[in-house]
């Protein structure tokens, strides 16, 4: 299933505000990472239905993706 172009767009951008937030980044480096994730295949080709998931539930498989390739450990928890 596809997601209307603008409503998907709102929402990479409410998912990319948290991850920054989360992991202090400012919104240009976010949304960098964003692009070049392996989240945004998934989101922008409505793969899984990826785009249902909860923003704070996207914003925080970023923040695990990032940490994963910034060599930080990564919790079981998930949200620390």
């Amino acid at each position: 299933m596809n997601a209307n172009p603008i409503l998907l767009q709102m929402k990479f951008a409410r998912v990319i505000a948290l991850f920054a937030d989360q992991a202090k980044l400012s919104y240009n480096q976010a949304l960098d990472f964003f692009y070049h994730s392996e989240l945004y295949p998934l989101l922008h080709e409505g793969i899984s239905d990826m785009h249902c998931r909860s923003d704070l539930y996207l914003a925080e498989d970023l923040m695990i993706e990032f940490r994963r390739q910034n060599g930080q450990a990564v919790s079981d928890e998930p949200y620390p």
